[in-house]
């Protein structure tokens, strides 16, 4: 496949006009020191474009749509020329059009894609808080709450217990991801993980000893494990770049949505005697139930299909998931050709291969460098401290357990409301952004809240300042770090490298989520609310600090493309930040100068896809 390196833009060109071939060489994908990013059909003449899709054809028996694929590559080469694309017909032109003013009008199977993707994430949600209220009963029901002289060995076990999901997740459950996979696919990993959602949840409510309730948690991680990390994956895979960050980001609105189910459930049962603590564990495999049975309704992914070589089921699978044959075969020689460039340079084959290229091949570990980055950042940041105990937080404000369990659940209705904006932010304001926005914000929020702790507990404000700090800390986090982290590193990674970089940044997450678990009863009681919450507003800086350094954007750029973007070296990335960046910022938002100019980082050589408009230079 040939790429010119002439800067030129061509996409203002008739595709008639092309009669020779340029003088080409490949942007390297491993060192890509100049920070260019090509379209993968730049610089091939129309006639040797149409006889790589004639053979394109042929190989992979498409011989009855040769005319439709030649029109679709042609169009993926000249996104911005297709008025002029030979043998578009008015209704083809429509829908191009339709793709930069109406982007958010897309196929049903594409939405209901999405809306199973929504439901794995309320699972995660409801799974994260069943343990939240339980946590106010059940260390009393096995004699394993914080009184009497075994209070330092109480305390770890209620820990271990919190953690179990974590645990199994960071160890096993997320490692599971490449094989189930590679055998079962999108939906059979989806399925796997609806079976082990409901019946482990089920198994903690009925548990008599907090050794079964700890062994039916760390099952629990083997469902949770690849159904976080498959469905920001599938979700990605199949929704086109313009609207990617707001669809897939709906991963972590509706495990907020499941969060406030959590809390709802908990407020709801809380009244129930006894055995309060069991239902409030078991009602979170009400959304497993419909994730199992709708996942078969769904296209499978065609990028994991093209990666089996089933491209006949693959292009099935675009029909259905964009709205006309040709935007399909569009999709689909665009896709084929970036992945042949891109096996070329990622060979992995086997499992072990797989992850020791995550750190060796230069392209891939900048990718796994970035993920780790931002879901380190998510624990970091003190989100968990009060997913998972909140309720324990205001019974040590000053709120009765039932108080407790209403300002958790306003928790949970602020974390949910407040994700809602990502929806158009992230693909406008950019990942990036999103997060050197709101982590500042989350620091102060959260320094605040402890500050409230030095209020007398006889203060009839001092509980309600600190609910109003927490939930303000939540109105930061859910349009930030909230929603970037599983969307983010679901696409960062190559196609062939995806399941196993998704492993390793869930693992990331759920391993630093099962740390805080266990730590924070003994921080608590070690540092005080104060010392605690100060810690957490302290790792937002640090968490700040790295996120600006290095994570480069991604907001409307193919999975393909983001080949290129992760090819710029980390230390050049870096560098601009430090040197271009802050500088600009500094002059153009503390100084007001509005003449300040940045030079972009990354150049963008007849990049612009077909499913993205032209648009300013990023940094």
């Amino acid at each position: 496949m040939n790429m010119s390196d002439d800067k030129h833009s061509t996409d203002k060109v008739s595709v008639h006009d092309e009669k020779v071939v340029a003088t080409t060489q490949h942007v390297d994908l491993a060192h890509n020191v100049q920070a260019k990013i090509q379209n993968p059909l730049h610089g091939i003449t129309q006639d040797e474009l149409v006889k790589q899709v004639q053979s394109f054809a042929n190989e992979k028996g498409f011989e009855d749509k040769v005319d439709l694929f030649t029109k679709g590559a042609l169009l993926a080469q000249h996104p911005g020329a297709f008025e002029s694309v030979p043998g578009m017909t008015e209704e083809d032109k429509n829908h191009i059009r339709r793709e930069t003013t109406h982007k958010w009008s897309q196929s049903k199977d594409l939405y209901l894609t999405v809306i199973i993707c929504s439901l794995a994430a309320a699972v995660q949600g409801w799974d994260q808080t069943g343990s939240n209220g339980a946590n106010l009963s059940f260390p009393q029901v096995f004699g394993i709450d914080s009184s009497g002289p075994n209070k330092n060995r109480n305390d770890w076990i209620v820990g271990v217990i919190n953690a179990g999901p974590y645990i199994g997740t960071c160890l096993i459950g997320s490692w599971l991801t490449d094989p189930l996979n590679y055998y079962f696919g999108r939906r059979g990993t989806l399925f796997w993980c609806g079976i082990f959602c409901t019946f482990t949840v089920i198994g903690q409510a009925l548990a008599q000893t907090w050794p079964q309730l700890l062994v039916c948690r760390l099952l629990l991680g083997l469902g949770m494990g690849p159904k976080a990390t498959t469905s920001p994956v599938f979700a990605a895979e199949n929704v086109p770049a313009s609207i990617r960050g707001g669809l897939v980001m709906s991963w972590q609105m509706w495990t907020a949505f499941g969060i406030l189910l959590g809390f709802s459930a908990n407020l709801a049962l809380q009244g129930t005697g006894s055995i309060a603590w069991r239902l409030e564990m078991g009602a979170a495999f009400i959304p497993a139930v419909p994730l199992m049975i709708g996942v078969y309704f769904c296209p499978e992914s065609p990028r994991w299909l093209m990666k089996k070589n089933r491209y006949q089921d693959a292009f099935k699978s675009f029909v259905r998931l964009r709205n006309s044959e040709l935007q399909a075969a569009r999709d689909m020689y665009y896709v084929h050709c970036q992945l042949q460039e891109e096996f070329k340079i990622l060979k992995g084959s086997t499992y072990i291969g797989r992850f020791i290229e995550l750190f060796t091949v230069p392209r891939v570990r900048r990718a796994t460098l970035a993920s780790w980055v931002v879901m380190i950042a998510q624990q970091m940041c003190g989100i968990n401290i009060i997913a998972f105990y909140s309720s324990s937080i205001f019974v040590n404000a000053g709120y009765t357990s039932k108080q407790a369990l209403l300002a958790s659940w306003g928790f949970g209705l602020v974390n949910w409301l407040f994700a809602f904006p990502a929806v158009w932010t992230i693909d406008t304001f950019g990942r990036r952004n999103l997060l050197l926005f709101t982590f500042p914000n989350m620091a102060w929020t959260l320094l605040a809240a402890g500050f409230c702790f030095y209020i007398p507990e006889g203060n009839s404000a001092r509980v309600p300042l600190i609910a109003f700090f927490v939930f303000l800390f939540a109105a930061f986090y859910s349009p930030g770090e909230g929603p970037v982290p599983f969307p983010y590193s679901a696409e960062v990674f190559p196609l062939t490298h995806r399941e196993m970089g998704m492993s390793w940044a869930v693992a990331t997450c759920f391993f630093w989520a099962s740390v805080i678990s266990l730590a924070f009863p003994r921080m608590l009681s070690s540092m005080g609310s104060v010392g605690a919450f100060g810690f957490y507003a302290g790792m937002n800086v640090l968490a700040l600090i790295m996120i600006f350094f290095l994570m480069p954007e991604t907001k409307q750029r193919t999975l393909e493309e983001l080949d290129y973007v992760f090819a710029v070296p980390t230390a050049t990335h870096a560098k601009y930040q430090l040197t271009e960046f802050l500088p600009y910022w500094i002059r153009r938002f503390v100084f007001f100068q509005k003449s300040a100019k940045l030079r972009p980082l990354y150049n963008f050589e007849e990049v612009e896809s077909h499913s993205v408009q032209p648009k300013a230079s990023e940094a």
